[in-house]
């Protein structure tokens, strides 16, 4: 089976699925309404999961090479003391891969690298489409949270959901010593920190407000007054950041979809389940979708039964880490039984993440 492929979005999802598409014979287009790829950007924890569905396409060696395994990281209350501690040896020694770290750019350099540059349209966005169905075999939504693929597909009636938080994220030109990363978890809010390369730290923060929350005149200031008298290295972070440097959003998750696919249509990435950041999983099960989208294609005997195939693999798993994600949000939110919390979180992190 082969055909004519578009995929509507050339973010980590969208290039994978183009790259994997291409492998099982079919002609891709990618097209992808910003007009170059990203030079700066956030670190990315790419778990072993999503490692082998990058050396599936043929560029798990270049991310390994171009990016760094992560040594560890813990859990902290904002007085410094440790709530409980990231064992990444363990997950190490169950799946034969670390967690790697790489920025958002290095990553998606090395998945268009592996697209013929024809391949890949670049400043061409697209608002309706319909009209690809009649030029094309296959239509792949990967355009993300806000995706007109799956807006196409189910209207209104899966909307995206207020989880409960704002969120602050950036990085700053900081070295990270490799003990400090991890989270800190206060009442009703946190602090993130990972390395995202040498000299430069990936930051983020969340708070609980409700939605539609007056935005504060001044991020910088609203972040020290949240968090200045947290453990070190967060006033120094803080301190290292500049007004461009400050991104500030709330925080959104989608209505559990009933399908991925309708006709010759089908979604992967945050376009079929937008998750809320809280297990890192966002670009790593995009990928995983991709990679299984690609096999189910070339397994298959006709294409109606292949995306049938993705999305019995794909929804069911990806929901469910959805769900976990949104529960691990609320979980770091909360702000009175902290003992309770901190409880539940040494158990889930006994559980282990998804990897």
């Amino acid at each position: 089976m082969g055909g004519r492929a578009v995929v509507v979005g050339g973010g980590i999802g969208g290039l994978a699925a183009g790259i994997g598409l291409r492998a099982a014979g079919w002609q891709v287009t990618v097209l992808e309404r910003s007009a170059a790829l990203p030079d700066s950007g956030t670190g990315l924890g790419i778990w072993p999961g999503a490692m082998r569905a990058l050396d599936a396409l043929g560029v798990g060696d270049e991310v390994r090479r171009r990016g760094r395994r992560q040594s560890g990281g813990s859990i902290r209350r904002p007085d410094g003391s440790r709530i409980a501690t990231i064992d990444v040896d363990r997950l190490e020694r169950r799946h034969g891969e670390p967690v790697h770290l790489v920025t958002r750019p290095v990553l998606l350099a090395a998945l268009a690298g592996a697209l013929p540059a024809a391949a890949l349209r670049l400043g061409e966005p697209v608002t309706d489409p319909g009209p690809l169905l009649d030029a094309y075999d296959l239509v792949v939504g990967a355009d993300g949270i806000n995706s007109v693929v799956r807006a196409a597909m189910h209207g209104g009636r899966y909307p995206l959901r207020y989880a409960g938080a704002v969120a602050w994220r950036g990085v700053v030109d900081l070295d990270l010593d490799p003990g400090e990363g991890g989270e800190t978890w206060g009442r009703g809010r946190k602090f993130g920190l990972t390395p995202a390369g040498p000299g430069r730290t990936n930051w983020y923060a969340a708070v609980r407000l409700p939605e539609g929350h007056p935005a504060p005149p001044d991020d910088r200031a609203e972040l020290r007054r949240l968090f200045g008298d947290w453990h070190r290295p967060v006033p120094q972070v803080l301190d290292a950041l500049t007004p461009e440097g400050v991104l500030r959003h709330e925080i959104r998750d989608l209505t559990p979809l009933p399908s991925y696919v309708a006709g010759r249509t089908a979604l992967l990435g945050d376009a079929a389940h937008a998750m809320t950041p809280d297990l890192g999983q966002g670009a790593c099960q995009a990928l995983i979708d991709a990679v299984a989208l690609a096999d189910c294609v070339r397994e298959a005997g006709d294409l109606h039964a292949a995306l049938l195939a993705y999305d019995r693999r794909r929804r069911r798993p990806t929901q469910r880490i959805a769900a976990g994600a949104r529960w691990a949000g609320r979980l770091s939110g909360v702000r009175r039984l902290l003992p309770v919390r901190d409880a539940l979180l040494r158990v889930a992190l006994a559980t282990g993440p998804p990897a």
